[in-house]
């Protein structure tokens, strides 16, 4: 059994960590119990974790001191939605009780674990029972209590991991809404994984992901030798989708070059596997589900990467626009109609993603680092967002606050009580008075069968949500926004702002307008198009 380990033990123990999660991954997504289009806990947590095992293989002289920092330096930049930022900070905390030690014995590492437990907490405003919190902060109790009994490594690791698995079991009966699924917490399914795979590499088992991810064996194609050095598009998205018609591919590849490039398709009876470089992977992985359901999927920004690549190979420090101004705004959201909107308002950059798409902490933290102003308001308009924008602050010399809006409309209605000339104080408390005053409404698609709150769901049905909750499901879109325009109507709001998605035609969002506007004849309507993928209408009210 296993005593100590050094650095270069615990390069391997997070390596192999990563790897099990990129394994599991999808399994981890197939929890979500919210059958909406997201940015699903396996995906967030496998590239938060990867981001650090793949500065880990590059580093040099592995101290344990040096691949702590590493890793939690990586994680913190790299972390998406909110699964994936606990997961960073977790090994945030165990990064700051290993620092400046050469080895770790039982007891550093029970206080490392309880450590990354503490960092967690701190930073979940409401922390919720049920959760990866739990299931980490009891596994961490147990690790304590083993270390006072037996000050070896492995013995503490295997007491943590045997007190995970009793508190992941127990998530379901914490969480109502898990309990009715009749699954576990995903990010504390994460969680255990890790830490199952650290107790492996510590027993000389480390898990190993398969070259080029988890594709399907039997497919060879090899991605490897695209040429990313003239980057006409941003995100090279790759996925597997296993096969439920025998639509004829070559129209998924006609679309798909439509809007992008360096395109490989691969077919045969039962999947087809694609690799595309374009800058809308939304748009890209909503066409193929005609063909059948998701394997894998795996989106990554060129850009940040080749800018990464290029930032170490020569040592250069990362451009920081010197402050011309007091304050500046950038926001987060999907579609040039919407771009277009908050650039109209005054924003000062925007970043692409939202949902499915999560930006990471670096993704965030690039765009407000170009923003020349002493502080920076950022608007991340989804909920699995705000986690990410909120590590942004420890990261540049920029002040920045995070308005924590959960929807493009609050999102808009926060700038519109922007004041350029305001204080940062008096911008603050504006911006976050004005939130609870809009209603949103939101129209998207069932990504999965589900039981939830009431509603029978099946996959491909038309959901609509009225502000966090859902509000109904149809197989025809005008019964929901028909109910939806009542709903309004029943409110009292007096201005109605209805922003259409990329895959709505121009002529049928009018008719969308104009139901409102019967319904709601008391009303200001406007329609807008939004170009945002996976919503087919984001509406708001106020």
């Amino acid at each position: 059994m296993k005593q100590i380990i050094n650095g270069a033990d615990l390069r391997r123990l997070i390596i192999s960590a990563a790897a099990s999660i990129e394994i599991n991954k999808q399994k981890l997504n197939e929890l979500n119990v919210f059958p909406v289009p997201d940015g699903d806990t396996g995906t967030n947590m496998s590239m938060t974790i990867n981001a650090a095992a793949s500065d880990l293989r590059k580093t040099e002289d592995p101290s344990l001191d040096k691949v702590a920092s590493v890793a939690a330096s990586a994680m913190l930049r790299g972390a998406r939605g909110n699964s994936g930022v606990i997961l960073s900070l977790l090994f945030r905390g165990i990064s700051k009780k290993l620092k400046g030690a050469d080895h770790c014995d039982g007891v550093l590492w029970a206080d490392a674990l309880q450590e990354g437990v503490d960092a967690a907490y701190k930073a979940v405003m409401k922390p919720a029972e049920g959760t990866i919190l739990t299931v980490a902060r009891l596994a961490a109790a147990k690790a304590r209590q083993a270390a006072q009994e037996n000050n070896h490594i492995e013995f503490v690791h295997q007491a943590a991991i045997e007190e995970a698995k009793v508190a992941l079991a127990n998530t379901t009966n914490m969480n109502p809404v898990l309990k009715k699924a009749g699954v576990v917490d995903a990010g504390g399914k994460g969680w255990l994984l890790a830490l199952e795979a650290m107790d492996a590499a510590l027993r000389g088992e480390d898990v190993i992901a398969p070259e080029g991810g988890v594709a399907d064996a039997k497919e060879q194609a090899d991605f490897s030798d695209f040429d990313t050095e003239d980057i006409t598009f941003t995100y090279c998205t790759e996925f597997i989708i296993s096969r439920e018609n025998q639509d004829d591919p070559d129209k998924l590849r006609e679309f798909l070059s439509s809007i992008g490039d360096s395109l490989v398709v691969v077919d045969d009876e039962e999947i087809i596997k694609v690799h595309v470089h374009t800058n809308d992977p939304g748009k890209a992985l909503h066409e193929a589900m005609d063909y059948g359901s998701f394997v894998t999927v795996k989106i990554e920004n060129m850009r940040l990467q080749h800018t990464e690549k290029v930032m170490s190979e020569k040592e250069l420090a990362p451009k920081i626009a010197e402050p011309e101004k007091p304050v500046g705004v950038v926001t987060v959201c999907a579609g040039a109609g919407l771009a277009e909107v908050f650039s109209n308002l005054g924003v000062d950059g925007v970043i692409s993603g939202g949902q499915t798409m999560n930006p990471s902490t670096q993704d965030i933290l690039e765009v407000v680092n170009t923003v020349p102003a002493e502080t920076v308001f950022v608007l991340p308009n989804n909920k699995n967002i705000i986690m990410a924008a909120e590590q942004v602050n420890a990261l540049t010399p920029k002040n920045v606050i995070v308005i924590p809006s959960k929807t493009v409309p609050q999102g808009v209605t926060a700038m519109l009580s922007f004041n350029t000339e305001g204080s940062v104080e008096e911008n603050t408390e504006a911006m976050n008075e004005v939130l609870g005053t809009v209603d949103t409404m939101q129209i998207t698609y069932a990504a999965r069968n589900s039981d939830f709150d009431g509603h029978d769901i099946h996959e491909g049905d038309y959901l609509a949500i009225y502000g966090s909750a859902l509000f109904g499901t149809s197989r025809d879109i005008k019964v929901l926004l028909r109910a939806l325009a009542e709903k309004v109507r029943d409110t009292g709001k007096e201005f109605i702002t209805i922003y259409y998605g990329q895959d709505i035609q121009e002529k049928h969002a009018k008719k969308a307008a104009d139901l409102f506007r019967q319904i709601c004849p008391n009303a200001d309507v406007n329609l807008i198009c939004g170009g945002q993928p996976v919503y087919y209408y984001l509406i708001s009210a106020e």
